[in-house]
């Protein structure tokens, strides 16, 4: 079915980043569903863009940049697929190898390195959304090491998490705070 729609379409060499643990097997088989979890994504991406018709390559970064010079420089892909969450292990650097991407004039999927930027720091996003007159919670930032200081505008119950990391990492029950010791404690928290 992919196959007949996509047809006349020009066959892509696509280079998939992705984390160097997360490389998928070619098969399934004799894999078990616990197994696939942890590189299911990765997975679905390269069967599906394969199943497509394109030529797909996964590319396994870690730490390195050399590997993807070597692999646009080696394969010369008509795109990369960008499945990388961070680099040397730390989420906010992901927007470093986007703008690698960019330096090296290769064309890639998803956000570029501003967009990235600004989704890694939650109070910057919410003060320019805020400027454009788009509604948003109101929050306040607590600074480590400096004492907390709640705004006026701001009242209980509220919602503790970190301005930096992505989804729901680090969030839980108790990152509902309804007073002021609950609060302090959960800051102190998501600071260390």
């Amino acid at each position: 079915m992919i196959r007949k729609r996509l047809s006349g379409r020009k066959k892509l060499r696509i280079m998939v980043l992705m984390h160097e643990s997360l490389i998928p097997p070619d098969s399934l088989e004799g894999i078990s569903d616990e197994e696939i979890l942890d590189w299911k994504t990765e997975y679905d991406v390269v069967t599906t863009l394969r199943l497509m018709g394109h030529e797909v390559f996964p590319v396994g970064v870690s730490d390195d940049l050399g590997v993807i010079r070597r692999a646009i420089r080696d394969r010369k892909p008509h795109l990369a697929f960008n499945l990388l969450e961070e680099f040397h292990g730390v989420g906010v650097y992901d927007q470093h190898v986007v703008s690698y991407l960019e330096l090296m004039k290769q064309h890639y999927t998803g956000c570029n390195p501003r967009g990235l930027l600004l989704s890694h720091d939650k109070a910057l996003c919410k003060k320019i959304l805020t400027f454009h007159n788009i509604r948003t919670p109101k929050f306040f930032v607590a600074p480590r090491g400096r004492k907390i200081h709640l705004p006026d505008d701001v009242s209980f119950p509220l919602l503790v998490k970190s301005v930096s990391e992505d989804a729901s990492f680090g969030i839980s029950k108790a990152s509902v705070v309804r007073n002021p010791q609950q609060l302090e404690e959960q800051i102190r928290l998501v600071h260390e």
